[in-house]
């Protein structure tokens, strides 16, 4: 494959993975409560591995080309959205020290990050509508499969560079103001509110 297509992919992708969103809100609240941030973002990227490997298999084109099951897909991330917006709202994390923060280490921050980063609308957004226009398929080139495989596997690269950077620098700057860390996880979980409200009205119209 060649190079240009992928440096212009991973440009844009590195733009769509720094707009804060639900991972971000994910591994903020992961490394101020505590926990481990390696495994949140782990979690996060097998989500993804997720996506790239149904649009592997062709499915992410069978999705595409079925308007009413995209907007099954996309109601059902939109709705998780409003109630982890809420949930972190109603519970916004705040700094873990001591036994509490090594006990928390253990909880189901994998399963959770594949659980947001599967159902992250912003994520079906890019392999059904940005990944696509990167594809070479005229010419000589690696099959469509390939490509999509290799695009997926920069876009999970990028996911764990920025993710770990996110996680680390909340558990450094936030973990000793308890304000701020409250302040800035109750921001994230009111843009996560609005995204899902704002898609879930959108295709209530």
């Amino acid at each position: 494959m060649d190079t240009g297509p992928l440096i212009s992919f991973l440009a844009v992708d590195l733009l769509l993975v720094c707009v804060p969103g639900a991972d971000w809100a994910f591994v903020i609240a992961a490394g101020v409560r505590g926990r481990s941030v390696p495994r949140a973002v782990a979690g996060l990227v097998a989500g993804y591995a997720l996506h790239t490997a149904l649009a592997v298999a062709g499915l992410a084109v069978l999705v595409a080309s079925s308007p009413a099951l995209l907007t099954v897909l996309t109601v059902a991330g939109a709705g998780y959205l409003v109630w982890l917006g809420w949930s972190v709202l109603r519970r916004p994390a705040v700094p873990v020290e001591g036994e509490e923060a090594a006990a928390g280490t253990e909880g189901p921050g994998f399963w959770r990050g594949a659980a947001i980063s599967g159902l992250n609308p912003k994520g079906l957004l890019l392999y059904l509508s940005v990944l696509p226009q990167f594809l070479v398929t005229k010419g000589d080139h690696a099959p469509v499969a390939a490509q999509t495989a290799v695009l997926g596997a920069l876009h999970m690269a990028a996911c764990a560079a920025v993710y770990l950077a996110v996680g680390t620098l909340a558990r450094r700057l936030l973990s000793a103001r308890p304000r701020a860390a409250r302040a800035v996880t109750r921001t994230s979980g009111a843009a996560m509110l609005g995204i899902g409200a704002l898609l879930l009205a959108q295709h209530a119209l």
